[in-house]
């Protein structure tokens, strides 16, 4: 079974303050963390679709308050990789 981040933090009593190691506020957008929206999205995905996704889902969380623009960036140039592995996997099942 597995518990949710969330869970955890709560049972630890992380929350009650910014803790820029288990609980950083620019990874917390209202009641959901990032690694739980992370771990939710990529639960029907593997390897590297999985990663990339991942670090699409950070860097969008994350830009307003953390480094803006550049955070934008990094998910973009993130985006860009799992698109061109996506169109090339569906290339190869549309017989391309």
């Amino acid at each position: 079974m597995m518990i949710c981040q969330v869970t955890l933090r709560k049972q630890r009593g992380y929350g009650k303050m910014n803790d820029p190691v288990n609980h950083p506020q620019h990874y917390m957008k209202g009641k959901v963390e990032c690694i739980d929206a992370i771990e939710s999205a990529i639960s029907g995905l593997s390897g590297v679709e999985a990663f990339l996704t991942g670090q699409v889902m950070k860097y969008t969380y994350r830009w307003p308050d953390k480094n803006g623009a550049e955070d934008l960036r990094k998910a973009e140039w993130y985006l860009g990789r799992l698109i061109r592995i996506v169109e090339a996997k569906e290339g190869k099942e549309n017989g391309g």
